[in-house]
């Protein structure tokens, strides 16, 4: 057991090897989030080349999420056991083999077991690119810093839609997985070269294997019966009956085994700490109505308005825009200001795009469906940043790995969570328009008869006339529930302010230098 005493603080590195290093812990950072993203648009591809349905091909964006959230709370202890360059290194090397493994998946069931693996290695990556680019900068410059670095997993998630739409249309969906091993490889031999010297002390610490065995139980139980349901008609189902009831007693056994744990995987005091639940609430119920959405729009283009992948991917893309352009300025001022005034503008931004989204119709043009996301992009550069500083305000320096990974934990969880929900609502309520839409459309309706003989006239048989019919009410059925989607989400966007201004107002002292790190 090395000696309790922390060790001394290693001086920034200066530079080209900042430099350097900076691009590096960036690329793997991107790679990790563009991973989040790509496989979106490419959904379609991916389950009509492996015979199964686009709403069943959401398993595999749930299963990397999933997974991811599992690893996230492990980083701490992992990173003290192993160290945290080499645990980068081999978190990085794992997910490039985990990413050949998906694109050489011959079905979706190995398919979703390869990111179940990709997602669990993939859990350190992302604290521990924050923690190694932090001490390679003086604190003056950490919050520019860190407001840079979130660029990356801003500039991602509008990169994933569009270049996965791209593979997608001009090459096949396995190089949206294989374009990850050149990046990763570079990625490793950068870190290793410049940060190799400056290995964390290593300890060896007891791992809570109950809390962990009980933390994969519930969750995993959870994802199941939120991917499963739909097709299985939910609570008339004993299969999900008996996930909800794992899921249940397997999150009771959790919270009452972490309380009494001396080395808990997950330490649930932290809630204790108003501003930690409330910025952490906030940041996960808004990153799962976020997130959710961004998995509808590119599903509804592709399946109901005649959008390739590589369409749909341009309409998601310009929300990087004024991500971009604001970031770093939100990065230097998030110190100065009160965060909560922030994330408050984001969540109003939030809920006036999905506003504007609800009133989308089936004639509606590129420009029409580009200028929310465009808009969007505001939102998104006050969004992540203030609510980690309001997060961690309160924090001492020494937990606060510990309640980045929880944070983060709950963010991951609630994209998941988000994205199951969001799919099944819409074929619930896409289910209820059609059948409200079809009662209008008996034997005896004018409107009906009236549009079967335009059809007719313009040389289908009765039969193809009424198919086409058919058509159309199933299109105007699915916009109806999208439109369904995007209003209640931006509605939960507004009822969320109130849960910011729950929190305290940090300090001054307590500027996003030293409460960045965990921001994504």
């Amino acid at each position: 057991m090395a000696s309790s005493a922390p060790a001394a603080p290693l001086p920034p590195l200066t530079g080209s090897a900042r430099t350097w290093g900076t691009l590096a812990l960036s690329a793997a950072t991107f790679m990790n989030v563009l991973d989040t993203s790509i496989a979106n648009v490419s959904l379609p591809a991916i389950a009509g080349d492996l015979g199964v349905s686009p709403t069943q091909g959401t398993w595999v964006i749930t299963s990397f999420a999933v997974a991811n959230a599992i690893a996230v709370p492990l980083t701490g202890w992992l990173s003290q056991r192993f160290g945290q360059v080499r645990l980068f290194v081999a978190s990085v090397t794992l997910f490039v083999i985990a990413s050949l493994l998906c694109g050489l998946a011959p079905n979706m069931t190995l398919l979703i077991a390869a990111r179940a693996l990709q997602g669990f290695v993939a859990g350190p990556m992302i604290p521990l690119s924050q923690s190694l680019l932090l001490s390679s900068y003086p604190k003056a410059l950490a919050g520019l810093a860190m407001a840079m670095w979130s660029m990356t997993t801003l500039i991602a998630p509008v990169m994933g839609p569009l270049l996965g739409g791209w593979i997608t249309d001009n090459m096949t969906w396995p190089w949206i997985f294989y374009i990850n091993a050149p990046v990763g490889v570079a990625a490793v031999l950068v870190t290793w070269a410049i940060f190799h010297k400056r290995e964390t002390e290593r300890r060896k610490l007891p791992i809570d294997s109950m809390g962990l065995a009980l933390l994969v139980i519930w969750v995993g139980a959870m994802q199941i019966m939120l991917d499963i349901g739909k097709e299985h008609d939910w609570f008339a189902s004993p299969l999900v009956v008996a996930c909800a009831l794992v899921a249940g007693v397997g999150l009771a056994a959790f919270l009452i085994w972490e309380r009494g744990e001396d080395h808990p995987v997950v330490d649930l005091t932290l809630f204790r700490i108003r501003n930690f639940w409330a910025g952490a609430l906030a940041t996960a119920v808004g990153y799962g109505v976020f997130f959710g959405n961004v998995v509808l729009l590119p599903l509804w283009l592709q399946q109901y308005m005649g959008y390739t992948a590589t369409q749909a991917g341009e309409v998601m893309a310009p929300v990087g825009l004024l991500a971009m352009v604001l970031s770093p300025w939100v990065g230097k001022n998030v110190g100065k200001a009160d965060p909560r005034n922030f994330a408050t503008f984001a969540f109003l931004v939030f809920a006036v795009v999905l506003w504007m989204r609800s009133n989308f119709n089936t004639q509606a043009d590129l420009a029409t469906i580009m200028v929310p996301t465009i808009v969007q992009g505001i939102a998104m550069a006050f969004f992540f940043i203030p609510l980690v500083t309001l997060t961690l305000s309160e924090i001492p320096p020494e937990r606060i790995p510990a309640a980045s990974g929880l944070s983060n934990f709950m963010r991951i969880t609630a994209g998941a969570v988000g994205t199951s929900i969001t799919t099944t609502l819409w074929e619930d309520r896409a289910t209820l328009h059609h059948a409200q839409l079809a009662e209008s459309l008996h034997q005896g309706s004018t409107a009906l008869a009236q549009a079967l003989r335009t059809l007719q006239a313009g040389g289908l048989s009765p039969e193809q006339a009424l198919a086409q019919v058919e058509r159309m009410a199933n299109q105007q059925a699915y916009m109806l529930a999208a439109n369904d989607i995007f209003y209640a989400s931006a509605v939960l966007f507004l009822l969320l302010i109130p849960l910011v201004w729950l929190a305290h107002a940090p300090r001054a002292s307590a500027g996003a230098a030293d409460t960045a790190a965990g921001a994504h």
